[in-house]
């Protein structure tokens, strides 16, 4: 039976060291805030919304919520972004996505000042993942799986590393800091030819594709970490499911990641501390 590589332990773990941080910018005048922009009322904003608020109550970090209606216009938007980019007060700018049809999310993300930009939406914060140098975070759900991987002490210098999915949130930055780990990493997707011979291969597999149970007992060989970031409902069964088929992977691998209660965990914990980290360079900057 594998291992499971639950996230509650790490969360607990950033949580207390940027409660610390926190608090030793409160007692300089500085209150880490954030500011939430949320378009409309999606059930899946409003959860996250949820735990963000949560998190922040345990860490000391503020949050101001400004909420449009899904009708609103792009210049409405544009002006709560520019707002919120410009105000000292603020370290941390969200912006829940997907937004309405006909908002552009590329705009509105490139008025997100870069200092502020705490889940990687602008080019500045893209730019820092690439070449780990400048301002900027790295999307918090793919920092939260390094540091899933490096509070259990997964060895990956030197390891093989297979993900699977290319987004922008997860798959593509996952693999750049796995690199920077000394991973040697093969990053594939679900149009790869033979996924399995690439995912059987290697000592981790991450698995970010979208899809429910797509990776499945062929793809996987007995003593492999499998981190699945995947989170699906599935209708016939009642519950929330990962990418992986984690009944069948539980019998093979050597330590795996449970769905809920992984990755997902560990994101909010992650961004309290790109936003106390924010606070501090600010902090610094003014002397």
């Amino acid at each position: 039976m594998a291992t499971l590589l639950r996230g509650a332990p790490v969360t607990a773990a950033i949580t207390q060291g940027v409660a610390g941080r926190a608090a030793a910018l409160e007692a300089r005048g500085i209150t880490p805030r954030l500011a939430i922009i949320r378009v409309g009322e999606r059930p899946d904003d409003l959860a996250y919304e949820r735990g963000v608020l949560s998190r922040a109550g345990k860490t000391g970090v503020a949050v101001d919520r400004v909420v449009l209606p899904e009708s609103c216009s792009q210049a409405e938007l544009l002006d709560k972004v520019r707002a919120a980019s410009a105000n000292e007060g603020i370290h941390g700018i969200l912006l829940f996505r997907p937004l309405p049809a006909q908002l552009s999310e590329e705009e509105a993300a490139a008025a997100i000042a870069p200092e502020k930009d705490v889940d990687c939406l602008t080019d500045a914060s893209l730019a820092h993942v690439l070449t780990g140098a400048g301002m900027g975070f790295a999307p918090c759900t793919a920092e939260a799986v390094v540091r899933l991987l490096d509070h259990y002490e997964v060895p990956l210098a030197g390891a093989d590393v297979t993900v699977v999915g290319r987004s922008l949130v997860i798959g593509r930055p996952v693999s750049l800091m796995l690199q920077r780990k000394n991973a040697t990493v093969c990053m594939c997707h679900t149009k790869t030819r033979d996924l399995a011979a690439h995912t059987r291969a290697a000592d981790v597999v991450v698995v970010a594709c979208g899809h429910a149970r797509a990776i499945g007992l062929e793809h996987l060989d007995a003593g492999q970490v499998v981190v699945d970031v995947g989170i699906n409902w599935d209708e016939a069964a009642g519950k929330l499911v990962g990418d992986v088929d984690f009944d069948a992977a539980c019998e093979l691998v050597g330590a795996i990641t449970p769905v809920p209660g992984g990755v997902g965990s560990i994101t909010t914990a992650v961004l309290m501390d790109h936003i106390v980290a924010s606070a501090e360079r600010a902090a610094a900057r003014e002397g």
